[in-house]
């Protein structure tokens, strides 16, 4: 039987085809997977459509300042903090 730790460990481990939004380069395209914040961050960061399952496409990541991004026919700049708490399903094409 497994300890919790380990449990836990698992847990946290991204499947290969998941990213987290700040680490995708200007061209790429996803799914939105998950959301890692408080109630506060998921409520404020669905208002700007990004939800479970909306597709993204991302304009712009020069590796600092705003990631931009487009989901739901909108462009939204995201803080680099706010852009490591999206993990992302990666497209490939």
């Amino acid at each position: 039987m497994q300890d919790e730790k380990s449990l836990a460990r698992k847990a946290m481990v991204r499947p290969d085809s998941m990213q987290m939004l700040i680490d995708l380069e200007a061209g790429a395209r996803g799914v939105v997977r998950q959301l890692r914040g408080g109630n506060e961050f998921a409520n404020r960061i669905a208002t700007l459509g990004f939800t479970i399952g909306a597709e993204i496409s991302v304009i712009q990541n020069y590796g600092r300042g705003p990631v931009i991004v487009a989901v739901r026919d909108t462009r939204v700049a995201l803080g680099r903090g706010e852009a490591a708490k999206v993990l992302v399903e990666v497209v490939r094409a």
